[in-house]
């Protein structure tokens, strides 16, 4: 019996898996470049306007009230909107991006839903504690009060964690083994 031309086509379509891939590998492009953006160009630059002193984002260690009036200072009033500016844009961007590419890698090597949700929950997470950060820094330098460095600090800290935790949860999205990964075959 002839085939039809769906049955043809349908024989030699590529299965939607791939269509994903696709997708991810332009997910995880635009994020890295985005990070690069963020983090090597855009705060550079920064970094230059206020003298050399690092910005408060970059900071892994976290950094005290010390820090930021000398931040604050060397900035002025207009570092200061460029940087507020800065995380209303790129610094919104790209842990969004960050997010949906990591829930998307996630998604499609992951097919046991608690596992899945368990390895979701640090770029989820990440998301939060950047978006929050950035406006925590914000308000830091515009008030200066003391309260607002510890968290801003705590923000930035997390923050960084948060993203070497969603690296390793995208590995092991990835690399761990078929049957961690796959769904359980009932006989």
């Amino acid at each position: 019996m002839a085939k039809t031309r769906t049955q043809i086509r349908r024989q030699y379509e590529p299965p939607p898996r791939n269509r994903g891939n696709l997708v991810l590998i332009i997910a995880a492009s635009t994020t890295l470049a985005l990070f690069g953006y963020y983090h090597l160009v855009a705060l550079g630059q920064l970094a230059q306007t206020a003298q050399g002193l690092t910005m408060p984002d970059m900071l892994l260690r976290g950094y005290d009230a010390d820090d930021a009036g000398s931040l604050r200072a060397a900035l002025g009033q207009d570092g200061l909107d460029r940087l507020s500016d800065l995380h209303k844009t790129a610094g919104t961007v790209f842990p969004l991006s960050f997010g949906i590419a990591w829930l998307l890698l996630i998604q499609l090597n992951v097919a046991r839903r608690p596992l899945r949700w368990v390895l979701w929950v640090p770029p989820l997470l990440f998301v939060v504690a950047d978006l929050w950060e950035n406006l925590a820094i914000d308000a830091m330098l515009q008030s200066g009060d003391a309260q607002g460095v510890g968290l801003a600090s705590a923000l930035t800290v997390s923050r960084w964690a948060l993203l070497a935790l969603s690296c390793l949860a995208g590995i092991a999205a990835v690399f761990l083994p078929a049957q961690f990964r796959a769904t359980t075959k009932s006989a």
